[in-house]
């Protein structure tokens, strides 16, 4: 058996474990006030190109996501999203659970526009009834979103346009974020994405690390009190070192980029595959995730050699699944897929 259905399901870069290993036994200060956290935050400091950003660290994407929402909302106030975001999805109503409406948009693709968020923001301002309504308080996307589709630079710098426009803080998950900026037609880059939010985050656990996520804060009047914020959603974690240590690796030599892109190339190859053998995709995808619709035989066919997610049933004969590549996916388990691919029955 094979396995794609999803970026997580190996361990972490064996440069992180070897530097586990050697660092195991020192003795260092805890909730990331160490050596090695500091050394992190520079480096990715430096990779965003503004030193005065803060970098803090988180263990998942669903705690980094609570915690950084609940920093910015006021206790009235929504935070919108594409109604196929991740936080409107799958995390188990972890936002509204803490007191704060997800305010969603329609989406085909998993973006939502400066237009949506104008009109929604016009709306509400419109409204006779504003006041017994969640007020819109920031903003939410993710890159690359959940179908593996990205913001080009002219639509994530209108679409922060629009947010400083209404005084929405705009926050990007970036839980796969490597593998967006790998993306074979991206056009944005660390710097940009630094440039043109409030607050995102870097994530570790589905591309390269154990676990963990970094957030980086740009805007000024944010920053205050996170850490406070970080503690009271059980995000302080006691042995803060061992994220710093996996960060301070992934941005050593350019790594996260590298082992990033294996994943995006990886996932084209069978992208090609798919396109080649006449199979319709779900979106058009250039990340590691690709949406192939798939009738009932052959997603049996698949089952029986290919571990997969199933994703969205589009009628009573087809599905859309998906096939999600990582950064340590073999080019053998590859060519696996490919020739599986090559010889099902259409």
């Amino acid at each position: 058996m094979i396995y794609f259905q999803s970026d997580y399901v190996e361990g972490c870069h064996p440069k992180i474990l070897e530097k586990m290993a050697e660092t195991n036994l020192e003795q260092t200060p805890g909730y990331g006030n160490d050596d090695y956290c500091a050394g992190a935050r520079e480096k990715i400091r430096k990779a965003c190109g503004r030193e005065e950003v803060d970098v803090h660290f988180l263990v998942g994407g669903t705690q980094t996501n609570a915690t950084v929402i609940a920093s910015i909302l006021k206790a009235h106030q929504g935070v919108i999203s594409a109604d196929t975001g991740h936080i409107a999805c799958h995390e188990t109503g972890a936002v509204e659970a803490a007191g704060h409406k997800v305010l969603t948009l329609p989406s085909k693709d998993g973006t939502i526009t400066a237009e949506q968020v104008a009109a929604y923001c016009e709306a509400h301002a419109a409204s006779t009834s504003r006041e017994h309504m969640v007020q819109p308080g920031m903003v939410y996307i993710s890159f690359p979103t959940e179908s593996g589709t990205l913001y080009s630079k002219e639509q994530l710098t209108s679409l922060y346009a629009a947010c400083q426009k209404y005084g929405l803080p705009l926050y990007v998950d970036g839980a796969r974020l490597g593998y967006g900026l790998a993306g074979s037609r991206n056009d944005l880059t660390l710097p940009d994405i630094a440039r043109l939010c409030d607050v995102f985050y870097i994530g570790g656990t589905k591309c390269g690390a154990l676990f963990g996520e970094a957030v980086v804060i740009a805007r000024e009047s944010l920053k205050k009190d996170f850490r406070y914020i970080m503690k009271q959603h059980g995000g302080m974690l006691a042995k803060g070192r061992l994220l710093g240590i996996q960060f301070d690796v992934l941005f050593e030599d350019d790594l996260y980029e590298k082992i990033c892109k294996n994943a995006v190339d990886a996932a084209l190859k069978i992208r090609g595959a798919l396109e080649d053998k006449g199979i319709p995709l779900y979106v058009s995808s250039w990340t590691n995730q690709q949406f192939p619709i798939l009738t009932q035989a052959q997603m049996q066919y698949f089952s029986e050699h290919a571990a997969f997610e199933i994703w969205e049933p589009i009628d009573e004969k087809n599905t859309a699944v998906r096939f999600c590549t990582s950064w340590a996916t073999t080019g053998e388990n590859v060519q696996s897929l490919v020739e599986l691919i090559r010889n099902m029955p259409i």
